[in-house]
């Protein structure tokens, strides 16, 4: 824990306006790194069980069959996850089944924002691919994307806020949190992105993403969209620093599954300066998010490898029916017709997989209808689906 002293170099600067006739209270976080320095001595148990995990996931992933499609469905499980918290109402088999033109079980404008957040993911791995740095540039280049159709495109996308926002209540003058009023802002963004890009040896690359997180997070730059792109960059950070190969870390259902000790670490930061808190319950998230997925990848790989064997034993219709199981690992909720353009195959030969698919548990249909049904591979999508139920 900070003493006294830490908590007075460590807290936010507060400025006073007004609006109207009430006293709003902002807060300016100071430049990372903390002064003083984050004590480390109490997380490095935690943080050497991180590097672990991450190298066990590493690992896993790398034994797949295919560890894009693997890649491919978690982006869209954590796609869903992230907006989940913000509070839209889609599932994972929703935004497929939307992605499909299919109708899904909630308003299309919760699965718009989901669709959008896996188009901002894409995008950025893409440029940082491309060998662009992360930056106040792609920062905005991906809100752009994030906010780009639906309830956000009148938020100013892609831009940062000219006005204040807030966090709780009805207004600034009773919110929970006030971030950095529209002056104050490009200084905080200026030392941001400095400390992207500077040189820490003392500071172990996770703990830097953690103190990323927050930081952003207290900066509060968009006018919305600010807690999805900030739970982005946790991943993009790992990425670019070479933590992990893939884009295979995404900390959302963590953070879901705990998200009032999330809410309050963050504010006791703001508070009290306790930047070793935040810390260990951030390292404790990679750990138990880097294990899940392992785990996920484990399941997925037997999954895959006993429906093939069982598939394999078809003899003659084996064929395409094998090609139909490689193209539901993609796409786990399809229909008779995108597969068969997918794969250029029949829509007869297509529908005789499926009825093989059918036949032997591998595949269930999921509209009850007799036209436009939709046939979904329901034990891959139950590994994949674990911990995406909407928020009550």
């Amino acid at each position: 824990m900070p003493t006294e002293t830490d908590r007075g170099t460590r807290l936010c600067r507060v400025i006073e306006t007004r609006t109207g006739d009430e006293r709003v209270r902002s807060l300016v976080p100071p430049p990372l790194p903390p002064v003083p320095p984050v004590d480390l001595s109490g997380l490095l148990a935690v943080h050497d069980e991180a590097n672990r995990a991450l190298g066990r996931l590493d690992g896993m992933t790398s034994m797949l069959p295919d560890p894009d499609l693997f890649l491919y469905m978690y982006v869209r499980k954590e796609a869903v996850l992230s907006s989940q918290i913000e509070g839209t109402q889609s599932s994972l088999s929703d935004l497929l089944l939307f992605e499909n033109e299919a109708a899904p079980g909630v308003p299309m404008s919760d699965v718009q924002e989901v669709s959008n957040y896996v188009a901002a993911m894409r995008h950025g791995l893409e440029r940082l691919k491309e060998g662009f740095p992360l930056s106040l540039r792609l920062i905005r280049e991906m809100h752009g994307v994030l906010l780009s159709k639906g309830r956000g495109a009148t938020k100013l996308p892609g831009e940062f806020r000219v006005s204040q926002n807030w966090i709780g209540g009805t207004r600034p003058g009773n919110a929970i949190f006030v971030p950095p009023p529209v002056s104050e802002l490009d200084g905080c963004l200026d030392a941001f992105e400095k400390y992207l890009h500077a040189e820490s040896p003392d500071l172990p690359l996770l703990v830097r993403a953690g103190l990323a997180h927050v930081q952003f997070e207290n900066i509060h730059p968009f006018l919305d969209g600010n807690g999805r792109i900030g739970r982005l960059l946790n991943t993009l950070l790992l990425c670019e620093a070479g933590v992990i190969r893939e884009p295979i870390l995404y900390l959302s259902l963590f953070f879901k599954t705990h998200r009032q000790t999330y809410y309050d670490l963050l504010q006791r930061v703001r508070q009290t300066g306790d930047w070793e808190a935040w810390l260990g319950f951030f390292l404790e998230g990679i750990v138990t998010t880097a294990n899940q997925a392992a785990e996920a990848a484990k399941h997925i790989l037997r999954l895959s490898s006993d429906d093939r064997k069982r598939i394999e034993a078809l003899g003659r219709p084996a064929g395409s029916a094998l090609r139909l199981h490689q193209l539901l690992l993609e796409r786990p909720i399809l229909s008779a017709t995108i597969a068969a353009r997918r794969l250029t195959l029949s829509l007869p030969t297509v529908r005789s997989s499926i009825n093989h698919l059918l036949a032997l548990g591998v595949l269930s249909e999921i509209t009850g209808r007799r036209r436009d049904q939709q046939y979904a591979y329901s034990a891959y999508l139950a590994i994949l689906s674990e911990g995406t139920e909407p928020l009550p």
